[in-house]
């Protein structure tokens, strides 16, 4: 069902440069052409004239028009074949939605031009919602997050993960070089000698060991406040959860991966106790549907922790290529609290030597440079 040669090719991660395509407004004209039709035939209604209305894109090459027809909306996408894999996009829709995890209907696609039309989920992302309620008295957090963790559980009980494509070490060891490469090398121009490599792959290799140790289920890599979406009840009656979108670079990983994704999220943040109460909410549920049975409260946090981290390191060299390669700078604004968290979960792990080295050497090198940089 899936491409699994993605995993295969989790060596070359570091150094894939992902076509710099230009967004032209010839493939706006060709998705409209296509996706004409498309509604007609779907409606069973003789072809109009539509407009697109550019929706905001994310951190890829894809991008999103919202088509309004007769007081209805639709999503059209342009995902360009030399970037993007549709494929992965339709087939993994289908296997979210038979795990009772609402994602956005494939209403018509075309793979070989890279087009597809989708049913709208709106524009109330969590995002803004959270990010209001840190400065009011609003309580829509608890409630927010309460329905992206019974989400989750819904994913990771229900899914097959091992129809998934492997998140395996060298996939996880690929990731982490982004850090490397992009914000240490390129960002904040540091040279590393070979006693650092040494110091930065130990590190890696007990990131990567230990989220392989986790018990395996389907992630969808990008489980956040930007990637969930309230729905309009009159549309998608309650109880329901979050839209999810942005789930086609899914692969079967660790069980924590998700939820510190979620819970330390890169674009909103939280009070470690409302972080720790939230997560052991979802432990518990998940001890309850027998996806964790067995483990103990402490290695919990543990993974939790410590998968944290690999993120984080992941994080920022993305956050870092986005600026440098695509020419994205509003994800600059971000990196300051990549960085708290790194900082403070890894200074509690200063019983694990080879994190307590980095440790040490991240905030002598590469804070030394980032902070000025980034006006930490």
């Amino acid at each position: 069902m899936f491409d699994k040669t993605r995993a295969d090719r989790a060596s070359q991660y570091n150094n894939k440069e992902r076509l710099n395509t230009t967004m032209s407004d010839q493939r706006k004209q060709d998705l409209g052409l296509w996706v004409g039709p498309e509604l007609a035939k779907l409606l069973g209604q003789a072809e109009h004239e539509i407009e697109l209305e550019t929706v905001s894109g994310d951190a890829s090459f894809r991008r999103y028009f919202r088509i309004r027809h007769q007081g209805k909306t639709y999503i059209a996408v342009d995902a360009p074949i030399e970037s993007e894999d549709s494929h992965a996009f339709v087939s993994i829709a289908q296997l979210f939605r038979q795990a009772n995890v609402t994602t956005p209907l494939v209403l018509a696609v075309d793979y070989q031009q890279g087009f597809m039309l989708l049913q709208d989920f709106g524009d109330q992302l969590y995002l803004p919602r959270l990010l209001a309620e840190q400065t009011s008295t609003d309580i829509t957090a608890d409630c927010l997050y309460t329905q992206a963790i019974d989400t989750l559980i819904q994913l990771q009980s229900n899914t097959d993960g091992s129809a998934l494509p492997a998140y395996d070490g060298d996939f996880l060891r690929a990731e982490m070089a982004l850090f490397s490469r992009w914000f240490c090398e390129k960002y904040l121009a540091l040279s590393l000698d070979q006693a650092e490599h040494k110091i930065i792959e130990a590190a890696f290799d007990v990131l990567a060991d230990r989220a392989l140790q986790q018990t395996q289920v389907a992630v969808h890599r990008d489980y956040h406040s930007r990637n969930l979406l309230i729905l309009d009840e009159s549309d998608f009656p309650a109880p329901q959860g979050p839209g999810v979108i942005d789930f086609q670079d899914a692969m079967c990983g660790a069980y924590t991966y998700d939820l510190v994704s979620l819970l330390r999220d890169c674009y909103v943040q939280w009070p470690q106790q409302r972080i720790r109460r939230w997560a052991m909410a979802y432990y518990q549920q998940a001890q309850a549907a027998g996806i964790i049975a067995g483990v103990a409260e402490a290695d919990f946090i543990c993974d939790f922790d410590l998968m944290g981290l690999q993120r984080n390191l992941k994080v920022l060299g993305i956050f870092a290529r986005l600026y440098i390669r695509d020419n994205k700078p509003q994800y600059l604004a971000d990196m300051p609290r990549v960085i708290t968290y790194f900082t403070a979960v890894s200074e509690r792990y200063s019983d694990i030597p080879e994190i307590a080295e980095f440790t040490d050497w991240f905030e002598r090198r590469v804070l030394t440079v980032a902070r000025p940089k980034l006006g930490l």
